[in-house]
């Protein structure tokens, strides 16, 4: 007897997101972390330095999963808009 699969949209689909920004998260906390550790080894002596390397490298790594997460919950990257340009004065001393 075959199996009922319940097909879902993608993006209804929580648990594949979820799994998704898990895997993210660990493979970019790893790698970051690593990074920072060889880093801390090739530039730096002193263990507290070499600690600190491997915790903003785990920092990095955490923060740019958070942000890839948010755009897999969310649909959308935050970005900043940019300046107008219509509003900026002109330059002095410049002719057109």
């Amino acid at each position: 007897m075959a199996e009922k699969k319940e097909l879902v949209a993608e993006k209804y689909d929580v648990n594949a997101k979820w799994d998704a920004c898990l895997d993210l998260t660990v493979r970019r906390f790893v790698y970051s972390s690593l990074a920072g550790a060889f880093g801390g080894l090739l530039f730096f002596r002193s263990p507290v330095t070499r600690w600190a390397t491997v915790a903003f490298g785990a920092g990095i790594g955490i923060g740019s999963a958070y942000t890839d997460c948010s755009h897999i919950f969310y649909g959308h990257a935050a970005k900043l808009a940019p300046p107008k340009l219509d509003e900026a004065p002109a330059p002095q001393g410049q002719e057109e």
